[in-house]
């Protein structure tokens, strides 16, 4: 499971409302890339697909695709807002390494391979 704080889900509300496209959530997804190996992807999607796991936060629906969900599991996403900038903070419990920026990590402490969920 995915957890989203309420400032996300608020942040996630804002810039789905905001949006000149119409939005049914937010997609959360695993990427090649980045200094570690994988980085994360955030977009507003206008339908989710059939195979998507799909969270649903109250006001704003998150979809997973099926290849993303085991190495996103237990994750939590917060909105940090602050005089050094603002933006999407993850805790991810499946991250043996990160890079400073929080935005790119891997699964395996030696930088390769992937772990599974259980």
């Amino acid at each position: 499971m995915i957890t989203l704080t309420d400032k996300a889900i608020t942040a996630v509300g804002r810039f789905i409302a905001s949006s000149e496209m119409p939005s049914a959530g937010l997609r959360i997804e695993v990427t090649d890339g980045g200094c570690s190996g994988y980085q994360y992807g955030l977009k507003l999607e206008a339908s989710q697909t059939p195979d998507d796991t799909v969270i649903d936060c109250g006001e704003v629906k998150v979809f997973i695709d099926p290849g993303s969900l085991p190495m996103l599991d237990g994750m939590n996403v917060d909105f940090l807002d602050s005089i050094d900038g603002s933006g999407f903070k993850f805790t991810n419990p499946n991250a043996a390494k990160s890079c400073a920026c929080g935005t790119s990590f891997n699964t395996s402490a030696e930088g390769t391979g992937t772990k599974t969920c259980s």
